[in-house]
């Protein structure tokens, strides 16, 4: 009898990973690894190249909508939660990891922060954070998700929760999900919008981050501030 050439593939794919990381293996191997714990049988190696071919690379796959998934043979719900959820777990663990009584006394700390704020986001995203006079993050309040290219902004609510938490500067974050991290003439009226709110209870906006991926622009250090 002819030796299955995929027996002991499973096993030796996760020792290599535990040996040698993640970073060394091709998108569809690293994919092929995260399959495993969805399909516990088979050969799941074709059907990561088909995912990676689909929706283009490994973070397109990631991106991608539950029901685009599982129009994919062989995705059922089962599998297509778990691969939802790792954006989302790689979100809250950055998030998390650098959160501890962090301080955000520069544009560079402020973007560092804020960029894994919007791991996996495919939608227009819109965050609050609220500082003390020391720079040191009192509160990050994600306050709504609009549609992939725009966002309702509700100044009230935001002025609301900096004068609630003691705020001495606050700073506005939203992302560009589909184009690049250049503040739009609409970034610019609602930034102008939620200064002169702020002003009332004496808070300062500091900036306006805006961010496409791992792009950040800082809408202060652009001159949008300037007087």
């Amino acid at each position: 009898m002819l030796e299955n050439p995929n027996q002991g593939h499973r096993s030796r794919a996760k020792q290599e990973f535990l040996a040698k990381g993640l970073d060394h293996l091709p998108p569809h191997k690293q994919l092929e690894l995260l399959l495993f714990y969805a399909l516990p049988q088979g050969d799941v190696n074709p059907l990561a190249h088909e995912l990676i071919h689909r929706f283009g690379s490994l973070s397109g796959v990631f991106d991608a909508p539950v029901e685009e998934l599982k129009k994919v043979k062989g995705i059922k719900e089962h599998t297509a939660v778990l691969i939802k959820l790792i954006p989302a777990l790689s979100r809250a663990y950055l998030c998390d990891a650098y959160s501890d009584g962090v301080i955000l006394d520069s544009t560079e700390k402020l973007c560092n922060f804020l960029i894994p704020q919007f791991v996996g986001r495919t939608v227009e995203t819109f965050f609050l954070l609220c500082l003390d006079r020391k720079k040191k993050l009192l509160c990050c309040e994600l306050l709504m998700e609009g549609n992939a290219n725009s966002v309702p902004v509700y100044i009230r609510g935001m002025v609301e929760t900096a004068f609630r938490v003691g705020a001495a500067y606050v700073v506005l974050a939203h992302n560009h999900p589909n184009t690049f991290a250049i503040p739009s003439g609409e970034d610019l009226r609602t930034t102008k919008m939620v200064q002169k709110a702020l002003e009332t209870v004496s808070i300062q906006l500091l900036d306006h981050i805006v961010v496409s991926r791992g792009d950040a622009v800082s809408m202060a250090d652009s001159g949008f501030f300037a007087e």
